[in-house]
């Protein structure tokens, strides 16, 4: 009985073995890249909330990505357009792309990305223009459907994102009394020197 356990575990082992060849240690596969749901950032504020792709969070130093001040959106790249806006130190840019947010799949082509100027914001502001529309009967803002940010971030990395509610815990329909500046919003980062998402 003992010689035949000890057959049956010398054996295990040697399976074992050879399915840990040193091939696996080098596996390159870039790992897909996940969509991530963040929920109710406080953009209410007189101060800008900066957010990291990276780091997925609300961040205070420097290696932030975008940041939102109500309905605008700006990005660690360009120049600093007002007082209140935080000091850029990256080289971040963004291009608009219609679509899916899913159909998103490649980078678009380097042209199409913009930094922040004194003139204009690469996510442009107003109602139409950029990622909402208002409605001055209801006085609600909504996201643009079909609208996917593309962002080149404060580091090089790229991601994209869309805007789904501009209201506290993202109503359905949102009211009046809405809770209005808490953005919810989907994102998928790219770590890696992949150029897809």
């Amino acid at each position: 009985m003992k010689t035949k356990f000890l057959k049956l575990s010398l054996l295990a082992l040697v399976l074992f073995t050879a399915s840990c060849s040193s091939d696996d240690n080098n596996d390159e596969t870039i790992p897909a890249v996940e969509t991530v749901k963040v929920s109710n950032l406080d953009a209410s504020q007189t101060e800008y909330t900066k957010f990291s792709f990276s780091e997925n969070k609300v961040v205070t130093t420097d290696n932030w990505d975008i940041a939102f001040n109500k309905t605008t959106i700006i990005v660690n790249g360009g120049i600093k357009k007002a007082d209140t806006e935080p000091v850029r130190t990256g080289s971040g840019a963004v291009s608009v792309v219609s679509g899916t947010f899913a159909s998103v799949t490649l980078y678009p082509a380097a042209a199409t990305f913009v930094q922040d100027g004194t003139a204009a914001y690469a996510i442009p502001t107003g109602s139409g223009n950029g990622w909402y529309s208002y409605n001055s009967t209801t006085h609600i803002i909504s996201p643009i459907a079909g609208k996917v940010f593309v962002v080149k971030t404060h580091d090089g990395k790229y991601a994209k994102f869309e805007i789904l509610s501009y209201y506290k815990d993202a109503p359905a329909t949102p009211e009046l009394t809405s809770v209005s500046g808490i953005y919810t919003f989907n994102f998928a980062y790219q770590a890696n020197s992949a150029t897809t998402f």
